[in-house]
């Protein structure tokens, strides 16, 4: 099957419900300030670089910014990398990224981010949905919060009184919407992952819709020990052929890594994709 052929089938799982869009730091690499130039940092490094102020940390901790984020949080408290995440995300206006746009139009009834910025909460912002994000570190059973959207306001709420009917935006490393909260620190990953691998960082309603589905990557690199495992995890439960990973020029590892966990790759990025969307040519 061609890489276009693939792409047209990837679209109609997606529309039909069947495939879930998984999202990466790289469907943000066009976003920059409104009021300048400056790249959004999203990825592993940018993310490293604006946190400590320009500057490079020692190679052992711009290895993954987990590792970046446990070294500052050790040195100036774990409320400043809530603070840095907060105003990055929060405080500061961003252009859009085209693949939110996209989804704007095809509003996809489940939809994974792992960045932590509120585009794709703006996206659904006209729309009532559910809001799950992840949290760590807390005297809980479970490591999600579950935010109800009216079409106007979040309300929190209990997993039991979710409405399965609406879309649901799964945002694992958390926004700053509508309080603040992140997965953000290696500690942070240690204790969600722990309870993700053990079934408590996912509500049960979505343990009953998840099963059988596809997921599509967009803007993954799969490179990173810690999102690998994240990405491994949430994939329970999936459907035998896992579904497919966008991820241009891919390297070997990479490769071996969707073969490991049953996504087939294709050699194409969220351009290919919208390009081949008619939804997107709408946008347009």
């Amino acid at each position: 099957m061609s890489s276009d052929s693939t792409i047209k089938t990837i679209l109609e799982n997606i529309e039909c419900g069947a495939a879930v869009p998984y999202l990466g730091p790289a469907v943000l690499s066009s976003c920059h300030s409104v009021d300048g130039d400056t790249p959004m940092p999203a990825d592993s490094d940018s993310l490293i670089l604006a946190m400590n102020n320009g500057r490079p940390m020692a190679p052992k901790l711009m290895y993954e910014f987990p590792r970046a984020a446990m070294n500052l949080e050790l040195k100036k408290g774990r409320s400043y990398i809530n603070r840095f995440l907060t105003e990055l995300y929060g405080g500061q206006s961003w252009t859009r990224a085209p693949l939110h746009d996209w989804i704007a139009k095809t509003k996809p009834r489940y939809v994974i981010d792992i960045n932590r910025d509120t585009q794709l909460q703006d996206t659904y912002s006209d729309t009532p949905h559910t809001l799950i994000r992840g949290i760590s570190r807390i005297a809980n059973a479970y490591r999600f919060e579950i935010h109800a959207y009216d079409g106007a306001t979040y309300t929190e709420i209990a997993q039991d009184d979710v409405d399965v009917t609406l879309p649901i935006i799964f945002k694992p490393m958390g926004s700053p919407l509508p309080t603040p909260t992140y997965i953000a620190s290696d500690a942070d990953y240690v204790d969600y992952i722990t309870e993700l691998m053990g079934g408590f960082a996912i509500p049960d309603f979505l343990k009953v819709k998840r099963k059988g589905l596809k997921y599509v990557l967009l803007g993954m690199r799969l490179n990173r020990d810690t999102e690998r495992m994240v990405l491994s995890d949430i994939l329970y439960d999936a459907a035998e052929s896992r579904g497919w990973a966008l991820i241009p020029n891919a390297n070997a590892k990479e490769k071996r890594f969707c073969d490991k966990i049953g996504l087939q790759w294709i050699d194409a990025g969220v351009d290919d994709l919208l390009a081949a969307s008619p939804m997107f040519e709408a946008a347009s």
